[in-house]
């Protein structure tokens, strides 16, 4: 589901691009995780920027015929293949792409495949994580040092919907491999060792029936949320 339109920026002036350094660019997020994408828009709307999000390869793609961002960053996981093939194609026609994953090997995979940068879910700097953009797309920001501030508090409904998507593709015979790194993504990016233990140690029938049981009590205590 793309994002409503963002709200109009500020005019630049030399001050206002101190504080909105990505004023004027519009990035593509690939990302199957709302939480993820709700909280880089925050993120990266703070600093100027406009996003566009596709939850797939093939909504990617549609958006990429008719449009081009000035960078998209791309999640390794996605419903419907692997992020990497998309970013080797984007890649290849010159065009900066970020590789992002909750899966620690997953930077080697987004540079192998031709990523200009990578980064972890959740975001460890947002200094560095605009700087990497900014120096991609402009150039500039190489060597330019600024105050670092905490990643935004995610959202609890975002993640309520999230937890509701991975409860349904463990009750399914989809495919097991994709339900089990979506759930250790959201779990790494929300910041819930328990569940992240839980499926890291998910092999048997019993594991995923405790795991669809944590998942089941973070939901109920979520249910509240408009």
């Amino acid at each position: 589901m793309p994002f409503p339109p963002d709200a109009q920026m500020p005019h630049s002036s030399p001050r206002t691009a101190d504080r909105l350094p990505l004023q004027g660019l519009t990035l593509l997020i690939v990302d199957d995780s709302r939480f993820t994408c709700d909280a880089l828009r925050l993120v990266l709307h703070r600093a100027g920027a406009r996003l566009r999000r596709a939850e797939s390869l093939e909504i990617a793609r549609l958006h990429l015929g008719i449009h081009r961002p000035d960078l998209a960053i791309v999640d390794l996981g996605l419903p419907d293949g692997r992020g990497e093939d998309l970013i080797a194609e984007l890649s290849a026609q010159g065009f900066p792409v970020i590789g992002l994953s909750g899966d620690p090997n997953g930077r080697d995979l987004a540079l192998d495949a031709g990523a200009a940068g990578f980064i972890d879910k959740p975001i460890s700097s947002v200094a560095g994580f605009v700087r990497l953009i900014r120096q991609l797309v402009t150039g500039a920001g190489a060597e330019e040092k600024g105050e670092d501030m905490p990643a935004p508090p995610g959202d609890p409904v975002a993640l309520r919907d999230d937890l509701a998507h991975a409860a349904r593709l463990i009750s399914t015979q989809g495919d097991p491999g994709y339900a089990r790194a979506f759930l250790l993504s959201l779990a790494r990016s929300a910041g819930d060792k328990a569940l992240e233990t839980a499926v890291r140690q998910s092999e048997t029938a019993f594991d995923r029936a405790r795991l669809a049981r944590m998942i089941e009590d973070r939901l109920q205590a979520l249910r509240s949320l408009a």
